[in-house]
């Protein structure tokens, strides 16, 4: 199988991180860099041993150097450019959160359907073996039936950080909540009822910290916390009518083991006991995996592992959180349940940010 050429929009910390992992990639390689400033370009490229650079995205999108770009640019700015990415010609995987609002990730996949193209959202933990383990854990029954789900994710950054800007689309639920949310999903379907409270960055702020309980199928209940002026923490937990399953370092998927607790004993469950699985790089792992998926998918032709209505429906969840915090109020996530309605697509009622905040559509 080829190696599909990937470009990336700007020169963000992430994006080196994701030529790193490359490096070890089957089918994944990066060719090229685009950044508003083309000495910086040049730069970077020289640095990481890119093939080409460019002083504009749009140069980089009208090459015809690259099958692929990756998106890592503020939140803001990821349904414009995933887009215009689409329209040109090339496959996108774009960092998380894929977009602001359900519409904004339709209208993504939308152009990537008119284009004959793929669109991808970077959550790339649920690519990763510890995740698949973790899974089949539970749907093997090793916690009994799955009645609560934990999940948190903290960092610390500066004033002045993106992370905290309104108008680059920060907030601690988008930046951090975005995994959070993807593993309650993951693990327990679509939350029918959740309700948020937040601390914001000040007036008129983004979300610094925030709260949540969901309601989930099944009479399953779902908790998650986020902060973005907190110690860094990385937790999910999964609690079954028999035990408990404890996943470290959740996100990265660094860690060797998952815990398994059941009637009072402890078992340490190894990620891949016969070393086969090509895990030798704990810092680029994670990434390396979520390309090759990625990319292995483009090649062949096939429809991603998480497509549309993943995409649209974790999207109408974050937007619900922002939505109940912002009320006081829990928000009905069933369809004509006043709320988003997690459906494969935007219906009518669904919430809308607008400058004013909040409203009603539809």
């Amino acid at each position: 199988m080829s190696k599909l050429r990937w470009g990336v929009l700007s020169t963000a910390s992430i994006g080196r991180l994701m030529i790193e992992a490359s490096r070890q990639a089957e089918h994944a390689e990066f060719v090229a860099v685009a950044s508003r400033d083309a000495s910086r370009a040049r730069a970077f490229a020289g640095e990481l041993g890119l093939e080409a650079s460019f002083g504009s995205y749009e140069a980089l999108l009208a090459s015809g150097a690259v099958d692929a770009v990756y998106v890592p640019l503020p939140v803001s700015m990821h349904t414009d450019w995933t887009v215009r990415s689409l329209e040109t010609g090339n496959h996108v995987l774009c960092e998380k959160p894929f977009a602001t609002s359900p519409r904004d990730a339709a209208r993504c996949f939308d152009a990537a359907e008119a284009a004959g193209r793929r669109c991808v959202e970077g959550l790339m933990w649920r690519h990763h073996p510890q995740t698949t383990l973790a899974r089949k854990l539970v749907a093997d029954g090793a916690v009994g039936r799955l009645a609560t789900v934990r999940a948190a994710l903290s960092v610390s950054v500066p004033p002045g950080d993106i992370r905290r800007s309104v108008e680059l689309g920060g907030g601690a639920v988008g930046d951090l909540g975005c995994y959070c949310v993807s593993a309650i999903r993951l693990f327990a379907g679509e939350p029918e009822r959740v309700y948020a409270d937040r601390v914001a960055d000040g007036p008129g702020g983004v979300d610094l910290r925030l709260a949540a309980t969901m309601r989930m199928p099944g009479d399953v209940l779902a908790q998650l916390d986020v902060g973005l002026d907190l110690t860094r923490r990385d937790e999910l937990e999964l609690i079954g009518t028999d035990g408990r399953l404890t996943v470290p370092d959740p996100w990265l998927c660094r860690a060797a083991n998952l815990e398994l607790d059941r009637d009072g004993q402890a078992e340490r469950v190894p990620v891949d006991p016969g070393r086969t699985l090509g895990l030798t790089d704990p810092d680029h792992d994670v990434y390396r995996v979520e390309l090759d998926t990625v990319s292995a998918a483009i090649v062949k032709g096939d429809e991603p592992t998480f497509g549309r209505p993943d995409a649209i429906a974790q999207a109408q969840v974050l937007e619900a959180l922002h939505r109940s915090a912002k009320l006081g109020t829990p928000v009905d996530l069933t369809p004509g349940g006043g709320g988003s309605g997690v459906a494969k697509d935007p219906v009518a009622g669904a919430c809308q940010v607008t400058d004013g905040g909040y409203h009603e559509s539809g």
